[in-house]
Formats: C-alpha cells, sequence, structure tokens
C-alpha cells in the first residue's frame, strides 16, 4: 500500500512539476520581451523599490528583487527541503540500493561542470563561478520530458526526478559553503535557538504545521542577519518537519501539498519574470567567447552529461548500483542533456557568484543559451531513440 501511495505522490508531483514549467517558460519570453522593450526600464525602477519595515531593532525594508530572491526563494528552498527529506525518509533515497545511482550520478554531474568551468576560467577574475553550471532545473528538465510522454519509461522520469533533487541538495550545501561572505557572528545564538525549537517539535511530535513555520520565519530573519544566504533557513525549517513511512498524511506532505502548486505556479514563475528581464546587445553575442559564457555553456552542455554518464556508468560496473527497470545507456546520455537545463539554480547562483551588473548579465544570457540548447538536445536524443525502438519491434 505504502508503495502505490509513493507512486501518486510521485506522479501528483510530475504532473505539478511538468505544467509549472511550461508556465515558467512563457514567463522567461514575457520577461525578455519586456526587457527589450520600452517597458523594460519600468520594470527594473519597480524591482529596485524598497518595500517594508524598517527600524533600530527591525530591519526588513529591502528591494523588490531581494524579497524574491531571497523571500519568495526561500519557500522555494521550504518545498525542495521537504521533497529532500520525503525522498530519504520513503521515497526513491529510503535505501542505499535505491538511492545509490541518483546520488553518483548527481554527483557526477556537479563536479564535471565545475571542473570544466574552472579549467576555462582558472586564470579570469570570473573563476568565483564555477558553481552557476552545477546546477539542475527539476521544473525545465521535468516539463521537457513530459513532452515524451510514453515514449520514455516512467523508471527514466523518476530517475531524473531524484538526480534532480540530490543535485538540489549538493546546489544548497554550495551556496552554504563557498557563496556566503561576511558572516556576523552575534546572530547565532539566535539561530541555535530556532533550531534548538525545531528539534523539540519534532522531537515531541508536534503536527501542526503553524508551529514550525514561525520559528523557520524567525530562522529566515536571523539567518540573513548571519550573513548566509537566507534561503538556507527554508531547508533547515523542512528538515525538521515529521513524516512518516506509512500511509497516514504526515505533516511533512501536507505542506508539500500545500507548497507544490503555489511554488511552482506563483514563485518560480515570479522569480523567472524578475531574473530573465535581459536587454539583449550586440556585445553579449561576442560575450560568448569569453571564459565566463564558455565555462557556463560547456559545462551545462558537455559538463552534464558527461558526469551523469561516466559516474552512473562506474556505479553499475562497480556493482555498487543498477540501472532503472527499462532505461538504457543512451537514454541516460538523454537524461543527462536534460539535467543540463540549468536556469532557475543557476541564475540564483550567478546572482550570488558576481556583483558586478555585466556579469550578471552574461551569465544569465549564457545560462538562457546553454539550457534552450540541453532542453532541444535531450529531447532530440530521447525522441530519436524511442523511435529507433518502435521500429526494431
Amino acid at each position: 500500500m505504502p508503495k502505490l501511495i509513493n507512486l501518486k505522490v510521485f506522479k501528483d508531483f510530475f504532473q505539478s512539476q511538468s505544467a509549472g514549467g511550461i508556465l515558467l517558460m512563457i514567463c522567461v519570453i514575457i520577461s525578455l520581451t519586456i526587457a527589450n522593450t520600452s517597458l523594460g526600464p519600468a520594470l527594473e525602477n519597480f524591482l529596485n523599490k524598497e518595500v517594508g519595515y524598517h527600524s533600530d531593532a527591525l530591519h526588513l525594508r529591502y528591494p523588490v528583487l531581494l524579497w524574491i530572491n531571497d523571500g519568495l526563494m526561500a519557500i522555494f528552498f521550504l518545498l525542495v527541503g521537504l521533497e529532500i527529506k520525503r525522498e530519504l525518509v520513503e521515497g526513491e533515497l529510503s535505501s542505499i540500493k535505491q538511492a545509490s545511482l541518483p546520488i553518483f550520478a548527481a554527483i557526477g554531474g556537479m563536479l564535471a561542470p565545475a571542473l570544466i568551468y574552472a579549467l576555462v576560467n582558472l586564470s579570469s577574475p570570473t573563476l568565483h563561478g564555477w558553481g552557476i553550471p552545477m546546477a539542475t532545473d527539476i521544473a525545465f528538465a521535468i516539463a521537457v520530458i513530459s513532452l515524451l510522454g510514453d515514449k520514455v519509461p516512467l523508471s527514466l522520469k523518476i530517475f531524473l526526478t531524484a538526480l534532480a533533487i540530490v543535485d538540489d541538495l549538493g546546489a544548497i550545501l554550495v551556496i552554504a559553503f563557498f557563496y556566503t561572505e561576511e558572516l556576523h557572528l552575534a546572530y547565532l545564538p539566535y539561530i541555535l535557538v530556532c533550531l534548538a525549537l525545531l528539534f523539540a517539535l519534532n522531537y515531541f511530535n508536534v503536527k501542526r504545521i503553524w508551529m514550525y513555520i514561525i520559528p523557520g520565519l524567525c530562522l529566515w530573519y536571523f539567518v540573513h542577519g548571519f550573513g548566509v544566504h537566507a534561503t538556507i533557513a527554508g531547508v533547515l525549517t523542512a528538515f525538521f518537519l515529521p513524516t512518516t513511512e506509512d500511509d497516514q498524511e504526515s505533516p511533512l506532505e501536507k505542506l508539500e501539498h500545500l507548497l507544490v502548486k503555489p511554488v511552482n505556479f506563483f514563485i518560480m514563475p515570479v522569480f523567472a519574470l524578475a531574473n530573465t528581464n535581459i536587454k539583449f546587445e550586440s556585445a553579449m553575442l561576442n560575450g560568448l567567447t569569453s571564459p565566463l559564457s564558455l565555462g557556463i555553456i560547456l559545462g551545462l552542455i558537455i559538463g552534464k552529461p558527461l558526469g551523469i554518464t561516466l559516474m552512473s556508468y562506474l556505479a553499475v560496473k562497480l556493482k555498487i548500483s543498477t540501472l532503472p527497470s527499462g532505461v538504457k545507456w543512451k537514454q541516460v546520455l538523454g537524461l543527462g542533456l536534460l539535467a543540463g537545463i540549468g536556469f532557475t539554480m543557476s541564475i540564483f547562483i550567478a546572482l550570488l557568484s558576481f556583483s558586478e551588473y555585466e556579469n550578471q548579465l552574461q551569465a544569465k544570457f549564457s545560462i538562457l543559451i546553454a539550457s534552450v540548447l540541453a532542453g532541444i538536445l535531450g529531447y532530440l536524443v530521447l525522441n530519436t531513440i524511442a523511435k529507433r525502438g518502435a521500429k526494431s519491434v
């Protein structure tokens, strides 16, 4: 019974991610259109407008763009944290045998792009952006693979989802450890108090979700003040939500169900609208040969499929893992290409990597180019494999 419920949860999640990914594509097109018309400056002014409350004791007045990237995206990371924990407890990552292949694949898919970017940018001031091509945009990747329908096995879709979730965890750790600047230690005791409270709620199996949300909001404020990116607070809060392996809906699953649609149909589209407002200039095309752009594009287009396929092959050959049922090695390569759709998380890391507007803009343009190419190539490879398979039957 639990297995059937887990499969239903996955299908609901997959369908929502798929539809959300299509909406995300529409918002990217709208944002690019606005940025390249007379409405562009008005959008920039709106995003830079400061809103909120400020006093000597409480500072909550920030630009709209920061509220989106640090505030709304903390909810996105809360959902990511819930998904990771659920998969670890009762899903595709709940046992070493189940988790090993997507974990190895995700590690390869993070290390190879980072290494390629670092080699290309070794003597460049943009070396700090090595984390940009490590990420996979789960919504976009799932949206593309969903277009193939039953041409690809369900096990491949589950593999992609599990891989992307591990990838998200890797990106979270990279942000926490490598993209944190100055730390304000005065906030640390308050962070520890919030974590202790969340731990106590989990320990005593408190099931009321709002009792986790209140210390989670406080944790967001103190983490932001501490200097670590505030979105990490969302992940930390998620890990304390209780869940079970039986068929009863746990607080974690309940909150996940509540958040999936708002995140996929509001938060991520808003993020795309705010962060892909790229004004195209001729210099950007010339910039595609710069170390920054080449590192991102080669990392996502070549590094992702190379790292995922090689690490998966090694894990299977060493008999640590097995390929999912009905999945062929050519399909793993196609899946690796789809994982090169970095978009949301890649843009997020690019904004943390560079303070210079020109580098941010060039990075976003490169991510957009690479993600579109990865999506097209991944779709074509998987579709071609499916057609050849159908002819041979």
